[in-house]
This record gives structure tokens, C-alpha cells and sequence, in this order.
């Protein structure tokens, strides 16, 4: 029997590689580490399991080609070279895995691409019907059109994502680092983390933001949030590094399991936890607070105070104390002109077309956190 079962016997598999794996800074590609990952993974496949790779190194791969001697600063800059890195990448991911009879597809992904909803569930469509075709998706950030600020390797939170949106049985999160450390073992003695049961594990430990070879971002941090995100769905997560691929994949004691948290959510409620945008904010006062908190309650107008932002029926919305205390997010059932009509008022007060509750419950999770 292995270490840990729940990851050796994963049918689906979602890796997830940073840039700090693939590349150096004035190199580029470092096809030789590539190569090796790929190996890993196409034994894996060649074993009867499904594997969706998440990888950065887009804009880290462009950097050598532009004659770009580092990280770009501006945007258009980085949409440069990740629009040449790109190509550069998954070419060579397509020659190496064709080695291994392996064919694989390209999954180019916006942030926006997982808060729209319908664009989330198209998302679930494409990886699943690549993988019932035999083929090996291979998801990025499309960061040749992303329009927020792009940072190098920080698709630990998007892996957690596609973990849910791939239905996977298990995460493995790779980087150049061995695991959670319950300190910086760069800087003293340090004991890595074996394994995560619950957020309080880590309550004391300080985790590292910064990469050490300058093209990627994604810390400690990042990888942890993701992998409390993927283990509150229910889905279990190695942090480990890229060399020890193989090993985790086969569920050895290497890295830092993630246990799961919860079982998990349909996609419905995954994605308005996680990847849906807020599009305003509805106030409510203290007895719709503990109706929609300690009852789960819907949400009726009468229990508003105030409406904020610019939203359609439909869209996501926070649901907000008094003190700012964000309650819940769900889905609301009336456009952002409609409701100041209707806040204070009753519903068997208001007209027929109105009685309908503004948030259903079966439309929303909830946050109990902090603005």
C-alpha cells in the first residue's frame, strides 16, 4: 500500500508547473527540464491515467527570442512575449509528448473566461472532450490578451480551478521547491510540512511570495491558497517540486499532502465561491444577516438597506452587513435599476412580478469574511 492512496489511485489528474521549472532567465525554454516533466507524465498517461497540465512559462519563454534581458514592465511588452513564448511552448510540449504517442490541445484561459459563467461551463466541455479523445490538455493563462497586470507563474489559483472544472481526483502543484516549510529554510532550521488536515495546520507558519530565478512570482503563498481552494472541494493536493514528480504521482511521502477538506460542491456553487466576479453589493440588515447566515435563508427585499455596483439579473452580487462584513455571494434575480423600488417592502406588498425572492438560497454560498 502506497503513503497516500488518495493520490496514487487519482484516475484524473490535474499537474500544475511554474515558470522557475521550465525556463531560466537568459536562456529561455530549458527543454532538458521540459523533456523530463514530459516523461513523467507520459508514463503516466501510458498507465491508463488522465493528466491535465497546467503550465506556465509563456511570457518566460518569449523573453530570450525578443532579446528581452528580463521581466517586462510594461503590458504590451509581456503580451509580446508571451504571444512568442507560447508558440514556443507548447510546440515543444506537443514534440515531446508525441514521443510518448501522446496528442495534446491547447486550453488558452482569462480570468474572465472562469468568472462568466456560460464561459466556465464551456470550459468544462472542452476539457472533458479532449480528454475523452485521448488527447493531453494543456491550459495556460491567455496572457497575449489578458488585461490585468500579468505576473510570471502564478497559475497556482487557475490549476485549483481546472481541478474542479476537470473533475479531477487529485492536484499536484510543481515548482522548484520541495514543499510547505514551516519556516524559510533558506534562512534557518526548517522542518517541511508532511501533510495538511485543516487550515489551522499552517496557522503559525510565514510563507515565502517571492521566486528565486527572477521569471516567475508565484510563492509559497499562492500555492497554498490554491491548495486550500482544490481541498475544500474535496479534491487532494501534493505540493512538491518538479523533480519529485514522479514520486508524488505515485503517491509517495514527498512534499506536503493537502488533505481534503469538504466534500465537493456542484459546479454551480464551486464557481460562485471561487471564480465568479462580484458585480455589486446588497446591504442587509441584522435579521436578513442571520436569516441568510444562521438559517440559510433566500434573501428578500425586505431585508435590504442599500444596493451598489452595475448588475443584471443573473449576475453574481456580495451580500453585505451593516458593518461591511461580507456574508454571502449569489446570483440575483433582479437588475440593479429594479431593486431600490423594492428595498423595506414586504413581499406580499409588492407587485405580482416582484415576489420573487432577490437571492434564492439554492443561488448562494457563503463567505463570512472580511471587505
Amino acid at each position: 500500500m502506497t503513503a497516500r492512496p488518495e493520490i496514487a489511485d487519482a484516475r484524473r489528474v490535474v499537474v500544475k508547473v511554474g515558470s522557475s521549472s521550465l525556463t531560466t532567465l537568459p536562456g529561455g525554454l530549458d527543454t532538458e527540464r521540459l523533456t523530463a516533466l514530459v516523461d513523467v507524465l507520459g508514463t503516466a498517461r501510458t498507465a491508463g491515467r488522465e493528466v491535465v497540465l497546467v503550465s506556465s512559462g509563456a511570457i518566460a519563454a518569449g523573453l530570450a527570442p525578443l532579446g528581452l534581458a528580463g521581466r517586462p514592465r510594461d503590458l504590451a511588452t509581456a503580451q509580446a512575449a508571451a504571444s512568442v513564448g507560447q508558440l514556443r511552448l507548447v510546440q515543444t510540449y506537443a514534440d515531446a509528448f508525441a514521443r510518448h504517442g501522446v496528442t495534446v490541445g491547447q486550453v488558452l484561459l482569462t480570468a474572465d473566461d472562469l468568472t462568466r459563467r456560460g464561459h466556465y461551463r464551456n470550459a468544462h466541455r472542452t476539457v472533458e472532450r479532449l480528454l475523452t479523445l485521448g488527447a493531453l490538455p494543456i491550459v495556460n493563462e491567455n496572457d497575449t490578451v489578458a488585461t490585468e497586470e500579468i505576473r510570471f507563474g502564478d497559475n497556482d489559483r487557475l490549476a485549483a480551478l481546472v481541478a474542479h472544472v476537470a473533475q479531477a481526483d487529485a492536484l499536484v502543484l510543481l515548482s522548484d521547491v520541495d514543499g510547505v516549510y514551516d519556516g524559510d529554510p533558506r534562512s534557518g532550521p526548517a522542518s517541511l510540512v508532511d501533510t495538511v488536515r485543516e487550515p489551522g495546520d499552517l496557522a503559525a507558519v510565514t510563507l515565502g511570495s517571492a521566486s528565486r530565478n527572477g521569471v516567475g512570482t508565484g510563492g509559497m503563498a499562492t500555492k497554498v491558497e490554491a491548495a486550500f481552494i482544490a481541498a475544500h472541494a474535496g479534491v487532494p493536493v501534493v505540493v512538491t517540486s518538479t523533480a519529485q514528480a514522479a514520486a508524488a504521482l505515485a503517491g509517495e511521502q514527498v512534499g506536503t499532502l493537502f488533505q481534503p477538506m469538504g466534500r465537493r460542491p456542484s459546479a454551480r456553487q464551486f464557481w460562485l465561491r471561487y471564480a465568479s466576479r462580484p458585480r455589486g453589493r446588497l446591504t442587509l440588515d441584522d435579521g436578513a444577516v442571520e436569516a441568510v447566515r444562521d438559517r440559510h435563508a433566500s434573501l428578500l427585499a425586505a431585508g435590504i438597506t442599500a444596493v451598489s455596483g452595475e448588475f443584471v439579473a443573473d449576475d453574481p452580487v456580495e451580500l453585505v452587513g451593516l458593518d461591511g462584513t461580507v456574508v454571502a455571494r449569489g446570483l440575483v434575480a433582479y437588475d440593479a435599476t429594479e431593486l431600490p423600488r423594492l428595498l423595506g417592502h414586504k413581499t406580499g406588498d409588492l407587485p405580482p412580478e416582484y415576489r420573487r425572492e432577490v437571492v434564492h438560497r439554492d443561488e448562494m454560498v457563503l463567505v463570512r469574511r472580511r471587505p
